[in-house]
């Protein structure tokens, strides 16, 4: 009996290698009364594994993978963005339980404008509808369908709105419970596994919407980057993510044990002015989200005007920071002071 062809086999893989990094439990294999389609590294007294299934190509490809490997569910996000979108939502959860998924459901999410573009408040709705599912549910593991040109994608992007090296290393292949499995493979590789198991997913219209960044990027740039520099530029671009995400979390840690040891503020400006800009600068940004900033609307020009105060000191009163949190140097000492809860918002 012939076996999978290359691309089932790579993307069946690819899960199989995800799911390793669970914590370890009963396997096929493993040891006596292992509970059949368990996964290794999967106990089988555990809840879930919980798959992203938006419906479409890469995702109902690591569903299918998926439920291959381990007990499986799925939680399919509807938006309710685009006509239609419910029925496409509920042919995903069914052919998710044609696969033997348990459980399955469909979430409606409400998206919200938040000044963040559309893209970036769609995204934010859909992780707290799966981290909402993965705690009802007590899932081990919540896996996301981005694919080596999804991150590459990513990098572009970064680049194009001048990101620094956290934003440059794209999408971390495991945070927290969530694991990207074909993070490594090729979209044409994901996409080649449906097509051999007779499955064909449905394509966002938005993805080809030359409106959207990230559709220009996928459909033009790269293939442009392609055939003036040659093959294999999405791989450099994930390779050079995978370096970014290492010296930024290296960078990050650094961060962290100094503001341990100079912290609680008041913070001596002259012990903090005589460290690295990338590290002194990631400390002041930790201090200031302690401080009471909130993180997402804390930019650049925030965290320069406050690295100010201790390397080019001249006397400059004080700095005023999201979340109504100031930024003073008084007596040699950097100085953050949190809002008073009757300061006007």
């Amino acid at each position: 009996m012939a076996g999978p062809s290359p691309a089932v086999a790579a993307t069946r893989l690819a899960v199989r290698e995800a799911l390793a990094s669970l914590a370890r439990g009963a396997a096929p294999g493993a040891a006596p009364g292992a509970a059949p389609g368990v996964a290794p590294g999967v106990a089988p007294d555990s809840g879930p594994v919980l798959v992203a299934c938006s419906g479409g190509p890469d995702s109902l490809a690591l569903a299918a993978a998926t439920a291959h490997e381990t007990r499986a569910g799925a939680v399919v996000v509807d938006h309710g963005l685009q006509d239609g979108s419910a029925e496409v939502a509920t042919a995903a959860a069914a052919r998710c339980r044609s696969f033997g998924m348990e459980p399955v459901e469909v979430v409606r999410v409400q998206v919200v404008a938040d000044g963040s573009g559309p893209e970036a408040a769609a995204r934010t709705a859909r992780y707290v509808a799966l981290d909402d599912a993965a705690r009802r549910h007590r899932a081990v593991a919540v896996l996301l369908g981005h694919t080596l040109d999804d991150q590459a994608e990513q990098v572009l992007l970064g680049l194009a709105r001048g990101s620094g090296a956290r934003s440059l290393a794209a999408m971390a292949e495991v945070r927290g419970a969530y694991r990207r499995p074909f993070l490594a493979l090729a979209r044409s590789t994901v996409r080649a596994s449906l097509v051999d198991l007779g499955l064909v997913g449905h394509e966002d219209p938005s993805n080809a919407d030359p409106a959207t960044a990230r559709a220009r990027v996928r459909h033009r740039l790269l293939p442009a980057l392609e055939a003036e520099l040659g093959p294999g530029v999405a791989a450099a671009l994930a390779r050079s993510a995978a370096l970014l995400r290492e010296d930024a979390d290296a960078l990050d840690l650094a961060a962290g044990d100094l503001l341990a040891t100079v912290g609680p503020g008041p913070y001596e400006a002259s012990v903090l002015a005589r460290h690295p800009a990338a590290v002194r600068r990631r400390v002041l940004r930790q201090a200031l989200v302690l401080a009471g900033c909130p993180a997402g609307s804390l930019g650049r020009a925030h965290v320069l005007a406050v690295d100010a105060l201790l390397t080019h000191w001249r006397g400059q009163g004080p700095v005023s920071l999201p979340g109504g949190v100031r930024a003073t140097r008084a007596s040699g000492m950097l100085v953050l002071v949190p809002r008073h809860p009757n300061d006007p918002t």
